[in-house]
């Protein structure tokens, strides 16, 4: 468990005092609730409306004007409103399949892959079957059911059932409990939680903006040590190649058709390290990755990599997925693996030349395919790409450098990653915290009775 999942987010609570007297809820995610509130049956408090989706191979069904809301839609959101989906059918597609038209102000919930994105639709609309909506049944005040629609997330989750995807279907959604304070509350509650929301999400943005420019000036930092080396005052040549216009006068540039070949060397029992490849962390262990493929049942015939092979993700290629292994392991048959034939080439100092993104560039202008999406890189394309090529002795030192340079860079982003984590988390506990009762807000802005 990492240091910010440690942090006690209620210290930060504390500031705010509780409601005079508090009651039992009965409902585990509720708990102690104050005495005054009232708790209901989401049915009761909404009507939920299913969506479904027209004929796809029906053109006259789509590109319409009536907006059609998918789980991909509210996944998207980088607020609470809901005005323009992706997608929009006609009147004829609304008419001939078992979706409703909501009006602006309901809530709008996915119930499937994935359950609890959720938005305020800010216009008339309709969705698939993947979603839901809620209009309400009387006057309480939608964005503080929002907030508490928020806060019971793993709630709904827990309630979807399914082999292949889980549902929430409508039934267990109707029956959910939820609190039903006095409007009056509801108002001060969801006003709150808008204020200190928005100063969270402006000091999360900032953060956000912070490990922008620290990741841009790990490249810069990259990029200028492995294309013009580490002394400013060298002399600069032509290098007669178009991604790299000037080298170093003493550095030499060649085709890889002389620095690497290609290796089909397969494992016999796929018993190796499991290595994977992306074009942020290059070479990497796939067991130290989040990855949500399904891993294949046996690894024989996967190809093997040495220490210091270039492999290449053939099918990414063109977004810089290569590197190069720091360990022996196995990789996907689909990949590309390169020895180098060359012992003018280090490693370590190509491992970070081949991601920056003025060789990304060269790579994909190598990559054949029909759409960029399908862009392949084959060996004899990688063969025609020129490499530059400094001294042995200079090499190691701009590897050496930017090794130490790009641990301090990855440390403070780290840090930043860490605060942003720590702030959505106290988010997160405050509106849990705000819309159960568990702290009273009123006087925050302004009593209400």
């Amino acid at each position: 468990m990492s240091r910010v999942q440690n942090i006690d987010h209620t210290a930060g609570l504390r500031r705010f005092k509780p409601y005079p007297a508090y009651r039992d809820s009965g409902v585990d995610w509720l708990g102690q609730i104050p005495a005054h509130w009232k708790e209901k049956r989401l049915k009761r408090l909404f009507v939920v409306v299913n969506g479904s989706t027209p004929k796809s191979e029906e053109p006259d069904y789509w590109d319409g004007d009536i907006p059609w809301v998918t789980p991909d839609d509210l996944g998207e959101l980088s607020s609470r409103e809901l005005k323009a989906p992706r997608r929009y059918i006609t009147k004829a597609g609304y008419q001939n399949c078992g979706t409703t038209l909501v009006p602006s102000g309901s809530l709008v919930l996915s119930t499937r892959a994935p359950i609890g994105h959720l938005a305020v639709a800010s216009v008339d609309l309709c969705t698939n079957q993947g979603c839901r909506s809620l209009i309400s049944r009387d006057s309480g005040d939608r964005n503080f059911f929002y907030y508490q629609l928020i806060a019971a997330r793993s709630v709904l989750e827990s309630f979807g059932e399914g082999s292949t995807f889980k549902e929430l279907a409508k039934p267990k959604l109707e029956r959910i409990l939820l609190v039903d304070p006095p409007l009056s509350e509801q108002r001060a509650i969801a006003a709150f939680l808008d204020r200190e929301t928005a100063k969270i999400d402006a000091l999360v943005a900032k953060k956000e903006r912070l490990i922008e420019l620290l990741q841009e000036k790990r490249t810069a930092l990259i990029t200028r040590a492995v294309t013009k080396g580490l002394d400013p005052n060298i002399p600069m040549k032509d290098s007669g190649v178009e991604w790299l216009p000037r080298v170093p006068i003493h550095w030499d540039l060649e085709r890889n058709r002389y620095l690497f070949r290609e290796s089909e060397a397969r494992s016999e029992e796929g018993e190796e390290e499991l290595l994977t490849v992306s074009h942020i962390t290059g070479v990497t262990r796939r067991s130290e990755k989040e990855v949500t493929m399904i891993e294949a049942e046996s690894h024989e015939g996967y190809k093997l990599c040495g220490d210091g092979d270039v492999v290449i993700n053939t099918m990414w290629a063109w977004m810089g997925a290569m590197g190069v292994a720091r360990e022996a392991g196995m990789v996907s048959p689909s990949y590309s693996v390169y020895r180098m034939t060359s012992r003018r080439l280090i490693p370590r100092y190509y491992d970070y030349l081949c991601r920056i993104p003025i060789h990304v560039i060269e790579v994909t202008r190598y990559s054949k395919g029909v759409w960029k999406s399908r862009l392949r890189l084959y060996p004899e394309a990688f063969y025609q790409i020129r490499t530059p090529i400094p001294p042995d002795f200079e090499q190691t030192a701009i590897a050496e450098f930017l090794d130490h340079q790009t641990a301090k860079i990855d440390a403070l982003v780290a840090g930043v990653g860490e605060a942003i984590e720590h702030l959505k988390e106290y988010r997160t506990a405050l509106i849990s915290a705000a819309v159960t009762g568990k702290i009273d807000v009123r006087e925050t802005v302004g009593r209400t009775s």
